[in-house]
């Protein structure tokens, strides 16, 4: 009885912890941190830009960010996640940065046309993108300290605690960043529909 209970507790212990394979460094250990985490990293990337290519892109930017700076990042709770998010963020708020530079650029070019991405016009059939979108630009246009608050909590999924520790402030700071945001919300989204 005592053996089969050693080889359980063994076998359970087969599966390392994000931080243990984050420490060993080596491909196999990041390929598990990729199957672990790609999809849920894929998810705040396309609740961030509404779209699933770029969506895409900024998981790809994401994960090598992470392979290059793997030896160099304290990871929050043992968990890859936090930081995955973050990054991704940031990512997604450079992204925005570029394609609004690109847009305006191309508003000074006469008679130019643009062909839609196939991918984009497939995305835009769903029927809750209109609304992610409205929500984003609400976001996009609040004050930097509640948008990161959203972008962590609402979007990314992180507890107020998590995103406490990642972005250094108190936890009732993050709560009180959630709160005003979501009245900034609703209030924006109240006024549309008027």
């Amino acid at each position: 009885m005592r053996g089969a209970t050693t080889r359980r507790q063994g076998a359970a212990r087969l599966v390392e912890t994000d931080a243990e394979l984050w420490g060993r460094g080596d491909r196999a250990a990041f390929a598990e941190l990729f199957d672990r985490h790609a999809e849920a990293v894929w998810n705040h990337a396309y609740r961030l830009t509404a779209s699933w290519s770029l969506a895409e892109d900024l998981t790809s930017a994401t994960f090598l960010a992470a392979w290059r700076r793997r030896a160099e990042v304290a990871l929050v709770h043992d968990s890859a996640l936090p930081w995955l998010y973050t990054v991704a963020g940031n990512l997604a708020r450079t992204e925005f940065r570029r394609l609004g530079r690109f847009r305006r650029a191309l508003a000074r070019v006469p008679d130019v046309e643009v062909v839609p991405d196939h991918a984009e016009r497939v995305a835009s059939s769903v029927d809750d993108s209109h609304e992610l979108r409205r929500v984003l630009a609400v976001v996009r246009a609040m004050p930097p300290a509640e948008r990161e608050a959203v972008e962590l909590c609402l979007l990314g999924e992180l507890s107020a605690a998590e995103a406490a520790e990642v972005v250094g402030v108190a936890e009732v700071t993050v709560r009180s960043r959630i709160s005003r945001a979501r009245a900034r919300l609703r209030a924006s989204l109240d006024e549309e529909v008027s």
